[in-house]
């Protein structure tokens, strides 16, 4: 049973002096370097902060509550609070925090930078808020390009980040419960329906089950050193677009427990977010480009955990925001509330895994085939090119014989290279997630190996077979050395090779083989890959 916890009442004294204290602020001319002194401050306020607007400076006022995840109650504490969000955005958004500016005077007549204090504000550089993702999206302007652009952010942060100690309370697991089901408590007070209360309910067990499950797998990652003191509440709103590149901000300086995190609960967020807004292709393609960056695959493990936790953190901040307003607005806010307790429900839901392999000469676009495929199904992709440098150390795009002295592309190397995408393979259907395997498979016995796995795990099994014109393909490989921007680095030699050593596509394939063309018409290919999904593949 979910037991309701109050929260903090807008009518609370303090609260009460920080509301005058804003009004006065308001009124123009109190702040510095305002264009035109007679124009007023514009104000956002959110359930925990009131934002004051006023050319380009953004003032943050931490509302003065306890709402147990969050304690701004005192001034000694939201001084403490107002230097540890400029110490920990800074770290990834430098030009955005400037620094704490102490609020002396009275609440009618406040004064910046005065003492005795009475208040303090985060200084900051203001940004349009429609630069804010989330605005964007609602707007058509997100490009692939900035999803990828996301996914290289997050991943470079997470790995400048050093790793808890896994002896230290910050990886007890419990917290990882506490935090969960602390999400509940606000809740019940709003939904009052029998259908939300069963749906709550169903949530609620069915996240104390996922984390049972995923028990062992959060304490194997935390001594792998996968906690990290993240961003901890990178939803959409908390990713602004500044000279077209995400930055995020706004990260939780109020609670380490929260902050402290899985690297794959902070990657979470934002694709949760992407998938509650309706852009499912969005939200698989920034989960796979950010995967294929760290290689961190194990943390699909606990994938739907941490996303159906980030979607209950969203209709917690909803209930707040819903009892804080109008009762119209209220609707509205229960409205999408519901929404993140239908998703939180499916995320906790089992997947239903499948295992599709690439076939194909270099240049015939196998991974152009496989971006699309895993946005339509919702699948984890597995790059041969990536993971076979992977081993060796290397980077996506970097050059093999410039950098090692071994022959990564040896007979060796590519069994080793295989027999890693096997096991990768194994462990993502394993816990449930269709599986795209993006490698040339020339030879038949490396099929029938992925074709007996598939078997072994029962699920669904295809080889997706890619063609392409041999002029074209031939004219890509010399464009792609020339970029130097794929991971492959198989050249016309090796192509020509290839071609007279592959084992072709064998009688008893033909069942489980669909044939896609790739001359260079990219919609074409999109919409047959679109028809394949829609009328034979098997989507998680």
């Amino acid at each position: 049973m979910i037991n309701a916890r109050p929260v903090s009442s807008d009518n609370s004294p303090d609260l009460l002096r920080q509301q005058q204290l804003v009004d006065a602020l308001l009124a123009p001319g109190y702040f510095p370097r305002t264009p035109n002194l007679h124009h007023k401050p514009k104000l956002l306020e959110t359930h925990i902060s009131f934002v004051l607007l006023c050319g380009n400076d953004a003032y943050k006022i931490k509302k003065a509550l306890d709402l147990g995840f969050l304690d701004y109650s005192t001034l000694a504490l939201r001084q403490f609070y107002c230097a540890e969000e400029l110490r920990l955005n800074r770290r990834f958004s430098s030009d955005l925090y400037l620094d704490v500016v102490p609020i002396g005077g009275s609440p009618d007549k406040p004064i910046l930078g005065a003492e005795p204090t009475i208040e303090y504000a985060v200084h900051m550089h203001r940004f349009a808020q429609s630069n804010l993702m989330d605005s964007m999206l609602a707007r058509d302007r997100i490009t692939h390009a900035h999803i990828d652009r996301l996914s290289e952010v997050v991943a470079s942060f997470h790995a400048g980040l050093l790793p808890a100690d896994a002896h230290s309370s910050l990886c007890d697991t419990a917290s990882i419960q506490a935090a969960m089901m602390e999400n509940f408590s606000s809740l019940q007070p709003l939904l009052r329906t029998p259908q939300d209360l069963s749906i709550l309910d169903e949530v609620y067990r069915s996240s104390a089950l996922g984390f049972s499950a995923c028990e062992p797998y959060f304490r194997k990652r935390a001594k792998t050193g996968c906690v990290r003191e993240c961003h901890g509440d990178l939803h959409l709103g908390n990713i602004a677009l500044l000279d077209n590149i995400p930055t995020p901000f706004d990260g939780i300086e109020f609670s380490s427990s929260l902050r402290w995190i899985d690297v794959i609960s902070e990657i979470s967020f934002p694709f949760m977010d992407l998938m509650q807004l309706g852009y499912a292709h969005f939200a698989w393609r920034l989960l796979n480009a950010y995967l294929e960056i760290t290689g961190d695959y194990g943390g699909c493990r606990v994938l739907r955990f941490y996303s159906a936790y980030r979607a209950m953190v969203r209709a917690k901040t909803t209930s707040i925001r819903a009892s804080q307003r109008s009762i119209a607005t209220s609707r509205r806010e229960i409205k999408l509330l519901r929404s993140y307790l239908d998703l939180a429900h499916r995320f906790l839901m089992p997947g239903r895994a499948s295992l599709i392999i690439t076939h194909g000469l270099p240049g015939c676009g196998k991974s152009t085939f496989s971006q699309i495929a895993l946005e339509q199904l919702g699948a984890i992709r597995l790059r041969s090119d990536v993971e076979r440098k992977r081993i060796f150390g290397l980077t996506a795009l970097a050059e093999s014989r410039a950098q090692t002295n071994t022959n990564i592309y040896s007979e060796q190397a590519t069994q080793l290279t295989y027999s890693r995408l096997y096991e990768l393979a194994r462990d993502l259907i394993s816990a449930g997630f269709t599986v795209i395997v993006d490698a040339a498979f020339l030879r038949y016995a490396d099929r029938k190996d992925f074709r007996a796995l598939a078997a072994e795990m029962a699920v669904p099994f295809v080889i997706a077979s890619l063609q392409a014109d041999e002029t074209v393909l031939s004219e890509r490989l010399i464009q792609r050395a020339r970029l130097a921007q794929d991971a492959s680095e198989a050249d016309i030699a090796i192509y020509r090779q290839l071609q007279i050593s592959h084992d072709p596509i064998r009688n008893d394939e033909l069942s489980i083989t669909v044939t896609f063309t790739n001359d260079g018409d990219l919609d074409a290919l999109r919409s047959s890959v679109l028809e394949w999904t829609l009328r034979d593949a098997d989507p998680t």
